[in-house]
């Protein structure tokens, strides 16, 4: 008896669909170009956007906070204590921030799965973007609170359900958004969305995971982009994209942290990131609070790259980030087009299709990283040009 048999007739209708995630492997550290299944490949995959993920000087951190800490925390910290350099990363993201405390957690995906059923609850209600990402969404899936979706940044619709919310009664609202949607690469309109969550008393949450190390001064994130300082009462983020290492966090007003280390259920039943880890999150603190440098070059080598591939001709749908969509449709069509980057042209841009993103809506999702030289870009946008010539995506 195979009991198994439907999962190898489902993974063979992924293959036929042009929907299954090819998983490759690399064996060098992250940065412009990686060694991929025994191949060097120019890297558009990584969110490094700072390039600080192989960076000496958070190697050097880690290295001395594993000969003065070890490798793991023990145990949970409310069981077995809370080691110093976690406290000294709060406080440190608390200051970079401008909030009162911080929080972290083992993922910016546990950060919003253990957040959202902490604050909210029966008679609570949540309103959330449509294209909010995956963790929100468990994270919802994890309350007792109702909830109502909105249209994708569309603040009209937002206020709509927001009335709707109040007309039934909640006791709680909580809108929650994106702070930079990752496949598209737009920014929310956070102003007007706290703007018309005051006027209906409900609170705020954003998870700025691609904003933080992007927007706001030296990367503080969209809450700075904007400056909204003191009027959203959550603030996601994640350290394993620009900060470049690995782990998640909460900032925001005291009593929200200090809520969540009592309530919070990865906080209270997993263990926390290693020491290693943490130091080097605090040197990437360290280093984004000292100078905006990495973030200027960033936002450079994005405009320049974005330029050369909508001259070539190429759509890049609506983003307005160095997150870079090269929006092509056809499942099909998009595998075919990251297998000839990677197999003709030594670049490594994966094919973003469903469930990650609408089907349809298949996409070559570039990622570009200070840590990119011009000469790196060049060489990415001719052989994007090639290939798309030689598929008919460009002409």
């Amino acid at each position: 008896m195979d009991k198994v048999g439907y999962l190898r007739d489902l993974l063979a209708e992924l293959r036929e669909q042009g929907l299954y995630n090819t998983i490759r492997h690399i064996d060098s550290p992250q940065g412009p170009w990686l060694v991929v299944d025994g191949k060097r490949v120019l890297n558009f995959c990584s969110n490094n956007y700072l390039g600080l993920a192989s960076d000496p000087r958070l190697v050097s951190a880690a290295k001395a906070a594993l000969g003065r800490y070890g490798i793991g925390p023990g145990a949970v910290r409310t069981i077995a204590g809370t080691m110093t350099i976690h406290d000294e990363l709060e406080e440190k993201l608390a200051r970079f921030k401008g909030v009162e405390a911080a929080i972290s957690f083992q993922a910016g995906f546990v950060a919003n799965a253990g957040t959202i059923p902490a604050l909210v609850g029966d008679g609570d209600v949540i309103v959330t973007d449509e294209l909010n990402h995956a963790s929100i969404i468990d994270g919802v899936r994890l309350s007792k609170a109702s909830r109502k979706i909105y249209r994708h940044c569309d603040v009209d619709d937002l206020a709509a359900k927001l009335a709707e919310a109040r007309a039934e009664g909640a006791r709680r609202i909580l809108v929650i958004t994106d702070g930079v949607f990752s496949m598209d690469g737009d920014i929310a309109p956070l102003d007007r969305i706290v703007e018309t969550a005051d006027a209906y008393e409900a609170m705020v949450m954003v998870d700025d995971a691609h904003g933080e190390g992007v927007l706001g001064k030296g990367g503080r994130g969209i809450v700075d982009h904007f400056g909204l300082h003191g009027r959203v009462e959550v603030e996601v983020g994640t350290m394993s994209k620009a900060f470049g290492v690995v782990g998640g966090y909460v900032a925001g007003p005291a009593p929200v942290v200090e809520w969540l280390r009592q309530r919070s259920r990865p906080f209270l039943f997993s263990s926390a990131v290693t020491p290693p880890d943490v130091a080097a999150c605090i040197a990437s603190v360290e280093i984004l609070d000292a100078s905006t440098e990495l973030v200027d070059r960033l936002w450079s080598n994005a405009a320049w790259f974005k330029e050369r591939m909508a001259a070539a001709g190429f759509d890049l749908g609506l983003s307005q980030t160095p997150i870079t969509p090269v929006m092509l449709g056809d499942e099909q069509t998009a595998q075919e087009f990251s297998r000839r980057l990677f197999d003709d042209e030594a670049v490594f841009a994966q094919a973003i299709a469903y469930p990650t993103v609408p089907l349809g809506k298949a996409r070559i999702r570039v990622m570009i990283s200070a840590a990119h030289s011009r000469e790196d870009l060049e060489y990415g946008a001719e052989a994007f040009l090639r290939v798309g010539r030689s598929l008919g995506v460009v002409s």
